[in-house]
């Protein structure tokens, strides 16, 4: 069937098919941000991201801390809303194995997986099912998330990531991931269609 651009694949019958819940560990934020504050504090100083003398004038002592201070945050900030993408990312790969499992159960489902290295590229139409079905997920920009999390089996901590990573380079990169691993799905390529399916999200 194609609906304007898109083409979906054709599943027999008129059943709706509940997938298996989408489980997100949202509250994956850091446990001790103060922790996280000194490791962004540390960055600063090893970079030497704040210069003593500007264009206009030499910084004062407090001047420096205050600086340092809101750059410190800004990292934090930064970094927290990487490692919210990725989460999220992390709960959808999982959600895209376990939806495997519920499709090789099937036989009406079981045509349409393709036998691909994991993470299978051809499952990227799980992650535009998700779209489709605007399944709520507070800010998080689904495709970053996916590509952090492919690009990053475990999150980094911190103090792993430049400045330059977490002020410019994160979104290109996730994004990048992410449109890499679309692109090797082999065609021709066919979205679910989300009339046909239930997914529901769990935030631990």
């Amino acid at each position: 069937m194609i609906l304007g651009e898109k083409k979906f694949v054709e599943i027999p019958g008129q059943a709706t098919l509940d997938l298996p819940p989408l489980l997100v560990n949202d509250a994956a934020q850091m446990r001790r941000l103060d922790r996280i504050v000194e490791l962004a504090n540390r960055l600063i100083d090893r970079e030497d991201l704040v210069p003593a003398v500007t264009r206009d004038h030499v910084l004062t002592e407090e001047d420096m801390e205050r600086r340092k201070m809101d750059l410190a945050l800004n990292l934090v900030e930064m970094y927290c809303a990487v490692n919210r993408h990725w989460h999220w990312g992390d709960g959808i790969l999982e959600w895209i194995r376990q939806c495997e499992i519920t499709f090789e159960a099937k036989s009406d489902l079981r045509r349409l997986l393709r036998p691909d290295v994991w993470p299978h590229a051809s499952r990227s139409s799980f992650v535009t099912l998700l779209e489709d079905k605007h399944v709520p997920m507070d800010g998080i920009d689904i495709e970053k998330a996916v590509g952090l999390r492919l690009t990053f089996r475990h999150l980094p901590p911190l103090s792993d990531f430049s400045d330059q990573f977490l002020f410019y380079l994160n979104n290109r990169l996730a994004n990048t991931a992410y449109k890499t691993w679309c692109e090797m799905t082999p065609a021709p390529v066919s979205a679910l269609p989300p009339e046909r399916f239930n997914v529901q999200v769990v935030t631990m």
